[in-house]
């Protein structure tokens, strides 16, 4: 009897045959998402030089210092205006006041902006009835960022925040890590894919394009390579044309029946496999290997099995490719709403609604949880992960969840 692996150990392996791809240097905008290979350090200061934060006057504070009486402040002169994007031209002297813009560099000799709703300006002079901390209204030059300083590390991934970081540094190019491609491969007569007529003894091909979207979503690149019949020879010519690719993944064939040829062909081709099956569920009949060069899974063709094991050994291994450093989904404690018995040598991966309930964060299944159910992952937020030796789980145990959806 073929051994059965765990999954921890699986995952240490497809780990341990991993190596993040080399890096690329992409436009701005199509640096979302993707890691940084080098750290981003600051040419200069940012803000680049003192700038006001209101609209209103930039003055000396001795002029409008607490210790005098509100009512016996003299009207300060206005010499100048400055819009942002400008600067000033002349100095702020005693008794003087210049109308200055949010952003624009503060001038000299100021060193206090009021801002405008604290003042009474006339045409010609300024009247403040409402005195403001010396220092006050200003950005300090290199508030935000300090020349030579590192910005942003190498290994994170890019969202708006740093794309915005970045672009205040003019960096309209970036290093990032290659997007690992994979080659997508359905096995089996009983397939037919979306532009083929068919008939009632034919299955939609709905694998690839769940895989294809979970490579996506990971970051990887899809290749659809189609549907192999089950005949070795077509067998083969699929799998060689995915070989150009970082990663090859098939769904279906890997069983012991007598039309699943990816063992015989996985071996014609050089394979070093190093599992073909996996104690949990769903999802047992699984392989991993390395054919040539590129790291070759083969999935289980039950749809919901496809997914879920894809969601615990691909997109850790497309998440490294791709430079991250965290390749797990992040994983809650949740309140378990119902009763559960399993054997207690597989883990289980059930499909769950995670949801706050009167201040509790609660988990429920989606109901059937058969591998040929998509529906229980459509309504899944959440992956409940039971491991091996717990046989039973009873409601209002805690239980860890993974945690699938974005907007959750």
């Amino acid at each position: 009897m073929e051994k059965l692996t765990l999954l921890k150990e699986a995952q240490k392996t497809v780990l341990d045959a991993t190596e993040p791809l080399g890096c690329e240097k992409v436009g701005l905008l199509e640096a979302l998402g993707r890691v940084l290979g080098e750290d981003i350090i600051a040419p200069r200061d940012n803000p680049p030089w003192n700038n006001s934060a209101m609209d209103g006057f930039a003055v000396r504070w001795e002029d409008i210092k607490k210790e005098h009486e509100i009512e016996k402040l003299p009207a300060l002169k206005i010499i100048e205006d400055v819009q942002a994007g400008t600067a000033a031209k002349k100095t702020v002297g005693p008794g003087e006041a210049i109308r200055i813009m949010t952003g624009a560099p503060v001038p000299e000799g100021a060193d206090t902006v009021v801002r405008v709703e604290y003042t009474e300006p006339s045409s010609d002079s300024v009247r403040i009835f409402q005195p403001e901390p010396k220092g006050a209204n200003i950005r300090q030059r290199g508030e935000d960022v300090t020349q030579g300083a590192t910005i942003i590390s190498k290994g994170t991934r890019l969202r708006p925040a740093e794309v915005g970081m970045l672009a205040i540094l003019a960096k309209s190019f970036v290093l990032v890590h290659q997007r690992p491609r994979v080659a997508i491969l359905a096995t089996g007569d009983e397939l037919a894919d979306l532009d083929e007529r068919f008939d009632e003894t034919k299955i939609v091909n709905s694998n690839s394009y769940g895989i294809a979207a979970a490579v996506h979503e990971a970051g990887g690149i899809p290749l659809l390579l189609g549907i192999a019949k089950d005949e070795p020879a077509s067998f083969k010519e699929k799998i060689s044309h995915g070989l150009t690719c970082d990663v090859l993944v098939l769904s279906g064939g890997i069983s012991m029946g007598d039309y699943d040829f990816t063992r015989a062909v996985f071996t014609e081709l050089g394979a070093d496999m190093h599992f073909w099956k996996l104690a949990i569920r769903p999802g047992q009949p699984l392989a991993f290997g390395k054919i040539r060069g590129t790291l070759a899974f083969g999935l289980p063709g039950n749809p919901v099995s496809s997914m879920v094991t894809f969601e615990q050994l691909v997109r850790l291994v497309l998440m490294k490719l791709s430079g991250h450093c965290h390749l797990e989904r992040p994983t809650v404690r949740a309140v378990f709403q119902e009763k559960l018995s399993k054997r207690g040598d597989r883990r289980h991966f059930l499909r769950g609604i995670l949801r706050y309930e009167n201040g509790a964060l609660t988990v429920r299944t989606t109901g059937n949880q058969g591998s040929g159910i998509l529906t229980s992952m459509v309504k899944a937020n959440g992956l409940i992960d039971v491991p091996e030796e717990v046989e039973q789980i009873n409601p209002g145990d805690l239980v860890t969840v993974q945690v699938l959806s974005r907007d959750f």
